[in-house]
């Protein structure tokens, strides 16, 4: 009590003096808050970059591949973008919702150098993508490519959509997604 009696006392007697002391307070704190949305601003954009480069996939775990993939269609202008991958996901690694509305259900799959995702994995995502998931865009995703074979021809019947690694690149790249996804 007796620190706000000194303080009205002084702003009393000192009328310029205070309006001083706030205008500095105001401005120190308007700085910080500058700098702070500048520095996360920064940091959003040097993930970004990051995340442009396929290379960085190359090197993560398949949850990290997850995030990131969510991140490519969150960036790409797809809403309520969810992770929900992990042991007992039947199959849906990153659920969204497109920008026309449709429902969005992808399998990500981490590759490592070599390795191509196949004909297997594509038919037990065709067996839960619309069925378990409700999904009206369904998509494999991967950061290799896959084999030929029945597999990509059970997609194409099916209207799954296979996302390999160069066109994946792209849509980082560009922030665009392939043209059959839009």
């Amino acid at each position: 009590m007796a620190l706000v009696v000194l303080i009205v006392d002084f702003v009393g007697r000192h009328p310029y003096w205070s309006a001083f002391v706030v205008a500095l307070v105001l401005m120190a704190v308007a700085a910080v808050l500058a700098l702070t949305v500048r520095e996360r601003g920064r940091q959003r954009a040097e993930q970004a970059e990051r995340d442009r480069l396929i290379a960085v996939t190359d090197v993560m775990s398949g949850a990290a591949f997850e995030q990131w993939f969510a991140r490519l269609l969150a960036g790409s202008g797809f809403r309520q973008v969810r992770v929900c991958g992990g042991s007992g996901d039947r199959g849906a690694d990153v659920t969204a919702v497109a920008p026309d509305g449709r429902r969005v259900v992808a399998q990500c799959k981490r590759q490592s150098a070599g390795n191509r995702v196949g004909s297997a994995a594509i038919q037990r995502f065709a067996g839960t993508c619309r069925e378990i998931h409700g999904g009206e865009l369904c998509m494999i995703v991967t950061n290799g490519y896959f084999t030929n074979g029945d597999g990509v021809h059970l997609a194409r019947r099916l209207g799954i959509n296979l996302v390999d690694r160069q066109s994946l690149e792209l849509w980082a790249w560009t922030g665009r997604p392939p043209r059959a996804l839009a």
